[in-house]
């Protein structure tokens, strides 16, 4: 009787650690996250399953063009892609990212793309002043950020700037579907 009870206590005790573990490093570490609409076609789709890590940014600021999940507000986070620095004036004039008056390549989209899928369009001309806050540049602790299907995508354009305290992470890997598995650069 006693050697079941032992047995019984290991289990429970091997339980407890693994849902502790699970949660720290769900909390810490990685999410999940699934890609709720088309704003950042042709580069994610609808319905794709990614894994966030929320690790990265508590050492690093965000780079550009990296792929960042944050929160839009208290129900709701997005995934854009970070485009616009702390110190940085961003404009877009003839389909063309100027940072400081510089053109700027986006070379993120693919050029294999599944033909069936909606390729950007023009993204409409702005610039930074233009935007909600109306700064010059942007301010430290913010960044710029706007969906790969700019004529379908609620971003930096609507919202303003982010604060880099809205960031739950970065994100550039699909696990789901399978037929999507990949790892998303720059």
């Amino acid at each position: 009787m006693a050697k079941r009870k032992s047995e019984w206590f290991d289990w429970v005790k091997a339980l407890l650690i693994a849902f502790a573990l699970a949660f720290i490093v769900r909390t810490f570490f990685f999410t999940p996250i699934i890609v709720d609409g088309p704003s950042m076609l042709p580069t994610l789709h609808d319905r794709d399953q990614m894994i966030v890590n929320k690790f990265k940014y508590r050492f690093n600021e965000p780079d550009r063009f990296d792929i960042v999940v944050f929160h839009a507000n208290e129900q709701k986070d997005f995934i854009k892609r970070v485009i616009g620095l702390p110190g940085e004036h961003v404009a877009f004039k003839n389909n063309v990212l100027y940072i400081n008056g510089e053109a700027v390549e986006e070379n993120f989209y693919s050029k294999e793309q599944d033909p069936a899928l909606p390729f950007p369009g023009p993204t409409n001309d702005f610039t930074l002043e233009e935007l909600p806050g109306g700064h010059d540049v942007i301010p430290e602790g913010h960044v710029l950020v706007l969906g790969d299907n700019r004529n379908n995508s609620t971003d930096s354009r609507a919202l303003g700037l982010i604060s880099t305290e809205q960031i739950v992470g970065t994100t550039s890997i699909i696990y789901w579907p399978f037929d999507r598995m990949q790892t998303i650069g720059k």
